[in-house]
């Protein structure tokens, strides 16, 4: 059954457990993921990055993701993690994700909420979930990369 993530992590919460997100790429991984969670009798996040979306192509990946979700015996929520802009948030909502995270990192602080609001709003068209990257963690991901860290400032969260 597809859900947004906030309804994972609010009954997650109140059960005190975890809920895995898990990147895919194709069919074979997303069955995997799924088989998984539904032997562990556990919810999951299914998540594409930027590049597994440009490697598997929008419409496949979501009609896979889509088809695992809605036909899972568990909650599923389709996720884009490190996205990078509203327009491939735009994208992955238009496409049936029922969450999707900006990673606005990069940008100055002002810039990063505004695109973060920006994404915000239009994911409420979709009633889906939004995550949101302040801080910034070294290392590299697909296409995101960090020289350095800048952990999030639990205050500047709060806005």
């Amino acid at each position: 059954m597809l859900v947004t993530t906030k309804e994972l992590l609010i009954k997650a919460r109140a059960g005190g457990y975890a809920v895995g997100a898990f990147n895919t790429s194709d069919l074979e991984i997303t069955k995997a993921i799924i088989e998984a969670a539904t032997i562990c009798k556990s919810p999951v996040i299914i998540q594409t990055s930027e590049k597994a979306i440009d490697f598997a192509g929008l419409p496949y990946i979501a009609a896979i993701m889509k088809e695992a979700a809605m036909s899972a015996e568990v909650p599923v929520a389709i996720h884009l993690d490190h996205g990078k802009s509203l327009e491939r948030a735009t994208q992955c909502l238009e496409a049936g994700y029922s969450s999707v995270m900006i990673d606005a990192s990069k940008l100055d602080f002002e810039e990063n909420i505004k695109l973060t609001q920006s994404v915000v709003k239009l994911a409420a068209k979709y009633h889906a979930s939004v995550e949101a990257e302040i801080g910034v963690i070294s290392g590299q991901e697909d296409y995101v990369k960090a020289l350095s860290s800048k952990l999030t400032d639990p205050d500047e969260a709060v806005v």
